[in-house]
């Protein structure tokens, strides 16, 4: 009797894991984002990297993945702005023909109150963390429907969007509303084959945590409180990303993918 596996791993390198797929990674030659780009390239996706600041970083990346045969380009967009968002989605089907994932990164805070933020601050990281995931959304899906066999949209929200974080409230409101957006639109792309998907990273070694990074006395304090006593690596949530940008994740939809080392569950024992 032969066996069918179902298994997508199965009889497949993990470096060809994505071979063919084409993703867009916003705020992607930095941190978080910089670490997803690598990871899909060495999956064997064709990978186009968003940024607003930095081209020569942006420039060292496309080198590196160069270096082994991998497949990337830059276009400078600021996700804030809709007619950069559609740029980008043109730029990347010019150039590679279609368009399978995208991974929505780019994000600010500005560890602000209620009571101190301003309404130059609060329409900063919503236009960026909320709707310029919306309407990158919508035109990825858009050219997804349009060109056919369905695709992946993954966003990287926070522990934030669950687990209040007082002092920076506008951007726990901006990954409360990407919580809901998620779910929402999921439920509408879900017929056309599209799967949405968040991921919710806790605290993890990136420039944004250098004020922690850099200073003992808040970083052991940090450590303390999470169960797994560190904070995470960027390549701890880019693998992450990786596996829902795969099949091996076809069947999730409309929910959140919490890599937070416990935080969210961590308990005093009172």
């Amino acid at each position: 009797m032969t066996s069918t596996s179902t298994n997508p791993y199965s009889g497949k390198l993990l470096s060809n894991l994505l071979q063919g797929k084409v993703a867009i990674v916003t705020g992607g030659n930095s941190g978080i984002g910089k670490a997803i780009v690598q990871t899909l390239a060495e999956l064997g996706a064709k990978v186009v990297i968003d940024y607003r600041s930095h081209p020569e970083a942006t420039e060292e990346l496309e080198q590196e993945i160069g270096s082994y045969g991998g497949a990337s380009f830059g276009v400078q967009a600021d996700v804030s702005k809709l007619e950069d968002l559609q740029r980008l989605i043109d730029a990347t089907v010019a150039q590679y023909g279609r368009l399978d994932v995208i991974v929505n990164n780019a994000g600010i805070e500005t560890r602000t109150s209620v009571l101190d933020t301003t309404p130059e601050q609060y329409d900063k990281v919503l236009d960026i963390n909320l709707r310029g995931v919306f309407f990158a959304t919508q035109y990825a899906a858009k050219q997804m429907i349009s060109q056919g066999g369905g695709g992946r949209i993954i966003n990287i929200s926070s522990v934030h969007e669950d687990w209040p974080m007082p002092n920076n409230t506008a951007y726990c409101l901006s990954k409360g509303g990407m919580r809901m957006l998620t779910r929402t639109a999921a439920l509408e792309l879900a017929p056309h084959g599209i799967t949405m998907v968040n991921v919710g990273p806790g605290a993890v070694a990136t420039p944004i945590n250098d004020s922690t990074l850099n200073n003992p006395e808040l970083l052991a304090k940090l450590n303390a409180a999470i169960p797994m006593g560190r904070m995470a690596q960027p390549e701890e949530i880019a693998s992450v990303v990786g596996f829902l940008a795969s099949d091996a994740a076809s069947y999730i939809t409309a929910t959140t993918i919490f890599a937070d080392g416990g935080i969210m569950q961590s308990s005093p024992g009172l």
